[in-house]
């Protein structure tokens, strides 16, 4: 997969993402990263990508013309994304879909937001990572890459490590132990000793339930919906 980002902070790229199975995924060339400083899709003197908005108001808005030039000198063909509190949350759902694209160019939001124009003529999803505000697009970047990447072919060294994961299923994962059976007087569960295999599911099934019931509810209302 190919992923390029187009930011006014480069410097902040491949950052966290060169450690683990992400890191070992960019190293492998399973995915590759390309990442773009808006600054250089600028044609003043001063560089200049931001301007006051229209109407009045606090703050800086960045302007259309260089993320316009930027994107359409891309290499793929896949969507385009803007990072912004105003997009549809991630979750794994979205996840999965992003992982089966070839190529994804993802736009970092700064300052009060983009030029409306961006997200109406240019982009083609809008993404959130949460509902909160931070300084800059170029942290959820970094998450959708992270999660995305995970799913990219020989990234994760086993193919079945992501089937059972949280929200796979809109489910939340069951509990894992391992060594030692016992500690500090707390028992691994015997169903998970006992080596029979269907029960074994049937438990991880049940606790993935349990635990999905308890922590995030909502989950299990949108499968009854």
């Amino acid at each position: 997969m190919n992923i390029e980002v187009l930011t006014l902070f480069p410097e902040q790229f491949p950052g966290p993402l060169t450690a683990g199975v992400t890191g070992r995924g960019l190293a492998a060339g399973r995915v590759n990263l390309r990442v773009h400083n808006l600054r250089d899709y600028t044609h003043d003197r001063h560089r200049q990508v931001d301007d006051v908005p229209y109407g009045g108001g606090a703050g800086m808005v960045l302007k259309p013309e260089p993320i316009f030039e930027a994107v359409r000198a891309r290499a793929g063909k896949g969507p385009v994304i803007l990072l912004t509190p105003q997009g549809e949350l991630l979750n794994q759902e979205l996840v999965r879909e992003l992982a089966g694209y070839d190529d994804l160019y993802l736009i970092c939001g700064r300052y009060e937001g983009v030029d409306e124009r961006v997200a109406t003529h240019l982009v083609d999803r809008e993404v959130s990572v949460g509902d909160y505000v931070l300084t800059g697009g170029e942290l959820p970047a970094m998450v959708l890459i992270d999660a995305v990447c995970r799913l990219v072919a020989g990234v994760l060294g086993s193919e079945a490590s992501p089937k059972d994961e949280s929200f796979d299923q809109r489910l939340l994962e069951y509990p894992h132990y391992t060594r030692p059976a016992l500690f500090e007087g707390h028992p691994v569960p015997e169903v998970l000793l006992s080596g029979h295999h269907a029960e074994i599911e049937r438990w991880r099934r049940s606790q993935a339930v349990e635990r999905t019931r308890r922590r995030r509810p909502d989950l299990l209302d949108r499968q009854q919906g």
